[in-house]
């Protein structure tokens, strides 16, 4: 009897490992980020992402991504905006440009939960790549190279995945290298 109770309490341990592994605690920007918070109270406390905080402030989104969700953010850091030319975020947070501003932020953001195995998954079920629709009605293409994942945006650029799976209440943050623009 001792023997069965510890293959089962073998076989219940193995099945949620996987989802007590993918709930863990990481570290963004010096900061953890619990999986117990949602996405704009642990983004609030990433050293790498004030320039991200203060666009989604400036654009109106904090309610929209404090909301259930769930959602697949693609942030971008302080040093992937500091690559835009000279001048842009600048331009971007002022309330005049709120309406282009949403719209390169909700470019980053995709409906559903999607982990890096989601999508990788559907990179290979794609033979070497995937589509994906923003919130923002754009595409984005996800690509895989080695175990990296990298997006393509609708003009051609290259964004890296940096760090994976940064797992939110109310979805998942992947932070990128590079700002996404859509056409």
């Amino acid at each position: 009897m001792k023997k069965l109770f510890i293959m089962a309490f073998a076989v219940v341990a193995t099945a949620l490992a996987p989802n007590a592994f993918a709930q863990k605690t990481k570290m963004v920007g010096g900061a953890p980020m619990y999986p117990t918070k949602d996405i704009v109270d642990n983004a609030v406390n990433s050293k790498d992402h004030t320039t991200l905080v203060a666009a989604v402030k400036a654009a109106g989104l904090v309610e929209t991504l404090k909301g259930d969700g769930p959602f697949t953010v693609f942030a971008p850091t302080n040093e992937a905006f500091n690559k835009l030319p000279e001048g842009t975020v600048a331009t971007l947070l002022k309330p005049e440009n709120k309406a282009t501003l949403t719209k390169v932020l909700t470019y980053h953001v995709v409906a559903g939960r999607l982990s890096a195995a989601d999508l990788m998954a559907k990179v290979k079920e794609g033979k070497g790549k995937t589509e994906l629709t923003t919130v923002s009605g754009g595409k984005l293409w996800v690509m895989q190279q080695g175990k990296k994942l990298y997006l393509v945006d609708e003009k051609g650029g290259k964004s890296w995945v940096t760090i994976a799976d940064v797992f939110q209440k109310n979805g998942v943050i992947h932070v990128v290298n590079t700002v996404l623009m859509p056409k």
